[in-house]
């Protein structure tokens, strides 16, 4: 229940579901209360317009990419790879997908030929409600077989289904086989919350962030020319996708503080 919950409540705080409730006020307060009605809709209206401009975008997401500064990646005992970057291999597919975020696996393959560490551990299940398929932990092992990387090198975690689980389930695969320091890879957004779970289950992990979603030449394009600087302040839907996931990061720090998970 905690995790159906956790999934939806949050929904009506991002800019999409908050805008959603407020014309639906608007809606129903449109012939009596009027003037309810017409704040309900500037509400929702400037609070897209906010939200789905690049600069506020960026800046958001850049406040949680920027949190862990980029480090030299040190050998260490394993590759602990964190769920969400792959689609199941539901028809019309022929095979597994990567997701946005596919970059962990494909870094993780990296990392592995660099011969940072001996072992890859992936982490993740797959939620039933939204779709089911196969473990996202198989989907990824299969990614990584199917560019070379052997399967013996490859250590499936497929049960858990949020970031906390990664890190409890992880510690008891590490705790099996001896394992005290490893390279947490995930997205670089989703980094600070990450390596504070694992830090809080006692496992060393040092941080291996990737897929980052805003570059330094992304900022110094914001307001390179009067042109872009206006053009970058219009709605566009991949800014409101960028700041809602900012977003989601934030409150799922907030809700696992609350929890004692951080």
């Amino acid at each position: 229940m905690f995790l159906y919950l956790s999934k939806l409540l949050p929904l009506f705080f991002y800019p999409l579901g908050l805008a959603c409730v407020s014309l639906v006020v608007a809606l129903v307060t449109l012939w009596k209360r009027p003037r309810t009605a017409a704040i309900a809709i500037a509400f929702a209206l400037t609070l897209l317009l906010f939200c789905s401009n690049a600069w506020i975008a960026k800046s958001l997401v850049r406040s949680l990419e920027r949190q862990i500064p980029p480090a030299q990646i040190p050998v260490a005992e394993a590759i602990v790879v964190l769920g969400g970057a792959t689609k199941s291999a539901f028809p019309p597919r022929p095979t597994v997908d990567l997701s946005e975020s596919g970059d962990r696996v494909i870094y993780a393959a990296q990392l592995y030929r660099q011969k940072k560490a001996p072992i890859i551990i992936l982490s993740g299940g797959r939620i039933d409600w939204r779709g089911g398929g196969s473990p996202e932990s198989a989907d990824m092992a299969t990614i990584l077989t199917s560019i070379g990387i052997p399967s013996e090198a490859i250590v499936q975690e497929p049960e858990s289904l949020n970031t906390y689980q990664n890190a409890v389930n992880v510690r008891k695969i590490l705790s099996l086989r001896g394992i005290r320091q490893v390279l947490l890879v995930t997205s670089a957004m989703h980094m600070p919350r990450s390596l504070q779970i694992f830090q809080r289950q006692g496992i060393y992990a040092i941080p291996a962030p990737t897929d980052f979603l805003v570059s330094e030449r992304d900022l110094q394009e914001l307001g390179s020319t009067p042109k872009a600087a206006i053009l970058n302040l219009l709605p566009d839907t991949d800014n409101l996708h960028q700041f809602t996931s900012a977003l989601k990061e934030y409150i799922g720090s907030f809700i696992y503080r609350l929890r004692g998970w951080l």
